[in-house]
């Protein structure tokens, strides 16, 4: 049985820092590319960052340099570490695991002006 568990959203000021963790197990983690993406109320669901199972990074230009994601295969886990929020950045943020079409329940930030 795959889980994704996101955890470590909550409310933070404008221009704060935050970091998300999203610890996966049913799933081999460390062949698998991990993704984060957002959904703020209203809004469809869009793509935030991705990390190879290599590696290799990219980031929404809406993140750019002010996000990184990261992982830690030893622990199966993968971070989103948020820095300079804005209050745009508000939205539930869920992890995706692209061996399969798996996603976790999602954690709320909310990014106060």
């Amino acid at each position: 049985q795959v889980q994704l568990v996101e955890s470590g959203g909550c409310l933070v000021q404008a221009g704060g820092s935050l970091r998300l963790s999203c610890a996966a197990s049913g799933i081999s983690f460390s062949n698998s590319a991990m993704g984060w993406y957002r959904q703020a109320p209203g809004k469809q669901r869009e793509w935030v960052a991705v990390i190879s199972s290599g590696g290799s990074t990219n980031y929404a230009d809406s993140v750019k340099g002010r996000f990184t994601i990261s992982r830690d295969n030893a622990k199966n886990t993968v971070y989103l570490q948020m820095s300079s929020l804005k209050p745009e950045d508000t939205a539930i943020y869920y992890c995706r695991a692209y061996s399969g079409y798996y996603w976790g329940q999602g954690t709320q930030v909310t990014v106060s002006s």
